[in-house]
């Protein structure tokens, strides 16, 4: 009688762990860009404190070699204390010319592991290099795109040997690029560990909409899409960046997101770009 309810007690505490840690699993990702590093050399207190309060379990971090790396190891042993994932953020239209940006990033993260403890160590890499914004997209479009992909392949080997997570920004409106028999989202999602989209809009029905497509693919490859939305000033209409909307309003959105796609397996959760105009916004409104 004993081993039978010994048996039992193991499954019912094997259910009740696997229910938890797929709970654990399914928390939804909040991250956010650190574009301005500075801001932590200023004043670290103040970053995590934003960080911490707005609940950020994952910030992608410019990586800038004029900052010295031992403080780049504070900032990750802190956040790592805190339960935040750190990525080392980097990227430029640039880098599709050759392979000099993404290597020296490498270079400098070769450097950053030879001398960081265990939990001074990046979660990933994290790139933003927005091919579209170089004159080869106008002038070469299949040029510029061939390009962009050998440096997405050459960071996700760099990636892989170094044992970190690979990770790109990606605008929602890649579905509709075509090169030769491939869709440009559908080969991103396929050949990164995560994508980052920038869906942005400022309101849900529209974000929900325009990363429909991209859940579809992700799900396909196993892969799983983060929803990215704008704060900051932008030119390109009123309804891309939430900058003329107040907190409350862009939360009641991002709530609406989430929810739609809760039980999606493809959705990782929502990012807020970027970190210091965010941080502007709600000390203005304080």
């Amino acid at each position: 009688m004993k081993k039978i309810v010994g048996i039992i007690a193991f499954l019912f505490a094997l259910v009740v762990g696997g229910v938890y840690l797929f709970a654990q699993e399914r928390q939804p990702v909040r991250a956010t860009w650190l574009w301005n590093p500075w801001l932590f050399v200023k004043d670290e207190d103040r970053v995590f404190s934003f960080l911490q309060e707005k609940q950020v379990s994952d910030v992608y971090v410019q990586i800038d070699e004029e900052i010295p790396i031992d403080t780049y190891r504070q900032f990750v042993r802190r956040a790592t204390e805190k339960g935040i994932r750190v990525y080392a953020l980097d990227g430029a239209p640039n880098w599709i010319e050759s392979g000099e940006g993404m290597e020296r990033l490498f270079q400098w993260l070769t450097k950053y592991e030879s001398v960081a403890e265990k939990n001074e160590k990046f979660f990933g890499v994290h790139l933003d290099v927005e091919p579209y914004l170089h004159a080869w997209w106008e002038t070469n479009q299949n040029g510029a795109i061939a390009s962009y992909q050998t440096v997405l392949r050459r960071a996700r080997e760099f990636a892989k040997e170094r044992s970190l997570r690979f990770e790109v920004d990606m605008p929602f409106w890649f579905d509709k690029v075509q090169y030769g028999n491939g869709n440009l989202a559908e080969w991103v999602i396929a050949n990164t560990d995560g994508v980052t989209m920038m869906a942005y809009r400022d309101q849900a029905r529209d974000v929900i909409n325009i990363v429909k497509k991209e859940m579809q693919i992700a799900k396909k490859y196993g892969k799983q899409i983060v929803v990215g939305v704008e704060t900051g000033r932008v030119d390109e209409g009123d309804d891309v960046s939430f900058f003329e909307e107040d907190e409350t309003y862009m939360n009641e959105q991002l709530a609406i997101v989430q929810k739609r796609y809760a039980r999606t397996k493809s959705f990782a959760g929502i990012a807020v770009h970027h970190m210091e105009q965010w941080m502007s916004r709600n000390e203005q409104n304080e």
